[in-house]
Parts: C-alpha cells; sequence; structure tokens
C-alpha cells in the first residue's frame, strides 16, 4: 500500500528484508530553514504539536493535526518525542502552509528521497 499523500512516510522507501517482509526506511525530515514567511510561535499552556498544527495548517488542510510532525522536524533542535509536553515560553519555528506544500511536499522533494 502506498503512503497517504500527507503522511511523512510519503518520503519513505521500501525495500525487502532478508526474511521477505517488506520495510520502510526512515522518512528524511524536512529540517530548519530561515524563510521569510515562517511564524515563530510562543508556547503557552495547553499547547501541543498537534493543536499548533491545526492552528496554523487548519485552513490548508483536512485533519491539519495530522501535521504535528512538520512542526516537530522543522525545529532548529528537532523536537524528537510528541508526546512531551511543551516547555512554557519556549519559541517555535512555524513553516508556512506555502512551504508545507511548495517545498516539504513537493513532487521534487518526493522523486529525491
Amino acid at each position: 500500500m502506498a503512503p497517504r499523500r500527507w503522511s511523512r512516510y510519503t518520503f519513505s522507501r521500501t525495500y525487502t528484508d532478508a526474511a521477505g517482509a517488506r520495510v520502510l526506511t526512515d522518512p528524511e525530515p524536512y529540517r530548519y530553514r530561515d524563510l521569510v514567511d515562517n511564524r515563530v510561535h510562543v508556547v503557552v499552556a495547553g499547547d501541543t504539536l498537534y493543536s499548533l498544527a491545526a492552528r496554523y495548517f487548519g485552513d490548508a488542510f483536512e485533519r491539519p493535526e495530522g501535521l504535528w510532525w512538520i512542526v516537530a522536524d522543522f525545529q532548529p533542535l528537532p523536537i524528537h518525542d510528541p508526546t512531551r509536553r511543551l516547555a512554557l515560553g519556549t519559541a517555535l519555528a512555524i513553516p508556512s502552509v506555502r512551504t508545507v506544500i511548495e517545498e516539504i511536499f513537493s513532487e521534487r522533494r518526493r522523486t529525491e528521497t
């Protein structure tokens, strides 16, 4: 089965291991870039990666909270555990919807990985 269009596994490759099982490679994350249309969000009580993805990507995607991994991967120091509470006052870099569509999910990037 092919990965879903807005899945982080869009950028994984599959291979068959020695036992004949199909295995996904780890996806290559889209790391932080200093772009003019980035936003900065200062964490307040109740913020989660899921709620931030819903807030910043909500107008462009169905189920935007599922894009939490974009917020996590886009940090100068990536967030590896989405279940950890975000520290209050932390400034997070948020990519624009344009970056998500034109860069993170670009056909060019999909074919390069």
